[in-house]
C-alpha cells in the first residue's frame, strides 16, 4: 500500500523510527493518528515526496525491536502500565518543581516560560484522573475482553486523549517549542530536556491507546 494514502498511526505502529521523523516534522500520529500522511503533509506544509523518502531511508525493523502489533491486550496493557504510567507519575511532579524553581528566579525575562508550573499542574492533575479510569475501569474491562462494553469508556479516553494533546500544545507555545534560550541555566535547560522527554513519552503512550488497544475493541 502507497505510504501516502496509510493512516498516520498506521505508520508509526509499522516502522520503526518512524515517530522520530513525526516529531521532527510536528507531525501528530497520537490524536492526529487517523489522517493519511498526505493530509499530514499538507496539514503540516510539507513537500510530500521529501517526507516519503525520509521514511522510506528508515533501517529494516532489527530483531530486537518489540512490535506491540502481536502482543496480546494483556501484555499491552502491562507495558502501557510500567513504561508509560509509572513513568509519567516520576516525570511530572519533577517537571514542575524545575518550572517553579525557572520561574522565580528568572520571571523578569522575557524568554521565562511563566505559568508553565500552573499549566503543568493541571496537566498531572487531568493525567492522574486519566490514568486511574483507565487502571480501575477500562484495561479491566479489556483484559476481560469486555470490548462491547468498554465502547463508552473508549470515546471518553479519546476526547481525553484530545485535551491532553491541547495541554502539549500550550506547552510548545509558553517554552518557544521547547527551546532553552541562549545563557539559560542549568536548571532551566534541564526543565527543557524533561519536557521534550515527557511529550515524547505522552505522545508515544496516546498512540499505543488510540491507534493499537483502541482500534483492536471497535
Amino acid at each position: 500500500m502507497n505510504l501516502l494514502e496509510q493512516t498516520v498511526g498506521r505508520i508509526a505502529l509499522s516502522l520503526p523510527g518512524a515517530t522520530r521523523i513525526f516529531h521532527s516534522h510536528h507531525i501528530d500520529f497520537c490524536c492526529g493518528g487517523r489522517i493519511s500522511l498526505r493530509q499530514a503533509a499538507e496539514r503540516a506544509g510539507l513537500h510530500v515526496d521529501k517526507l516519503v523518502a525520509e521514511l522510506e531511508a528508515l533501517p529494516a525493523a532489527s530483531s530486537e525491536q518489540h512490535d506491540w502489533r502481536e502482543a496480546s491486550n494483556a501484555e499491552l496493557i502491562d507495558h502501557i502500565l510500567t513504561r508509560y504510567h509509572d513513568v509519567h507519575r516520576q516525570q511530572l511532579p519533577e517537571l514542575i518543581r524545575m518550572a517553579r524553581r525557572v520561574e522565580q528566579v528568572h520571571g523578569d525575562r522575557d524568554t521565562c516560560p511563566n505559568g508553565l508550573a500552573d499549566l503543568l499542574m493541571v496537566i498531572h492533575q487531568e493525567m492522574e484522573s486519566h490514568m486511574q479510569k483507565e487502571e480501575q475501569i477500562l484495561f479491566p474491562m479489556l483484559r476481560n475482553g469486555m470490548a462491547a462494553q468498554a465502547q463508552g469508556p473508549i470515546a471518553v479516553m479519546r476526547h481525553e486523549h484530545d485535551d491532553h494533546g491541547e495541554n502539549l500544545e500550550q506547552v510548545m507555545r509558553l517554552t518557544d517549542d521547547i527551546t532553552p534560550p541562549k545563557g539559560a541555566c542549568t536548571t532551566w535547560r534541564a526543565l527543557y530536556t524533561g519536557l521534550r522527554e515527557f511529550r515524547e513519552d505522552l505522545m508515544e503512550h496516546i498512540h499505543l491507546e488510540n491507534n493499537l488497544l483502541f482500534e483492536r475493541a471497535g
